[in-house]
């Protein structure tokens, strides 16, 4: 069977092992614990490997990942827009005092203790750098170019972006406002705005490189620079 033929089936695998283990990972119990990484950035690390040892075959991987001059500074240039946008969002949306804020004050708990976080710097850092690779190279790179085989490249990152959002419905429950029994929908709502985000950067310059490095900085940032919420 041609490999092209198995995209749809390699697509709903990702999205639902994603989204399992999303929801496993964002359970009370795995709070700032090392199976919270790996929950949370296993499946994708896999599902990536699968898709660029697709994407080599089907001669797409090097033009995903050859950098190119200028990459670096859209890369940059993005992640701080992208920071500036979370912070007014969460300063509108999940202001302090609100009904909201729990939203984001769980998800800040389940990544773990900022002075753990801190004090093992290098680590999480090389963690954040895998699994934003991986997610790049999953739903921007594999997982849009096999809804462009479908649904035509117009729309295919958009779809993908959609996905990325769906992975992570399951933590609307595992998260449930920090046991006030509301659901937390904002890591969805944050997947999907970084997902268009990304996907247009791929489709605009038909590579991975400015994303990756969009979503490298911008992760740094927000769990290890400048959190949407905590002590500054």
């Amino acid at each position: 069977m041609n490999a092209r033929a198995l995209g749809p089936a390699f697509v709903a695998l990702a999205v639902v092992a994603v989204a399992v283990a999303s929801g496993f990972a964002f359970a009370a119990p795995n709070a700032g614990k090392p199976a919270f990484w790996l929950l949370a950035g296993g499946p994708t690390v896999l599902f990536a490997v699968v898709g660029a040892v697709w994407a080599h075959r089907e001669e797409l991987l090097r033009e995903w990942v050859t950098p190119r001059w200028g990459d670096f500074t859209r890369g940059v240039v993005s992640a701080v827009l992208l920071v500036a946008v979370a912070w007014a969002f969460t300063r509108l949306v999940l202001p302090v005092g609100s009904p909201r804020e729990i939203w984001i004050v769980t998800i800040y708990g389940q990544i773990g203790d900022p002075r753990q976080l801190q004090a093992h710097a290098p680590l999480v850092g090389a963690v954040l750098v895998v699994c934003a690779v991986a997610e790049e190279v999953l739903w921007r790179g594999a997982v849009t170019q096999m809804l462009a085989d479908r649904v035509g490249t117009r729309t295919a990152w958009i779809w993908a972006a959609v996905l990325y959002a769906l992975a992570y419905v399951p933590t609307w429950w595992a998260l449930r406002g920090g046991g006030t029994g509301s659901l937390d929908p904002l890591l969805s709502v944050g997947a999907l705005g970084a997902g268009l985000l990304w996907g247009a950067m791929a489709r605009a310059w038909g590579r991975l490189v400015p994303g990756m490095i969009a979503h490298v900085f911008f992760d740094w940032a927000v769990v290890m620079m400048f959190p949407l919420w905590g002590p500054r």
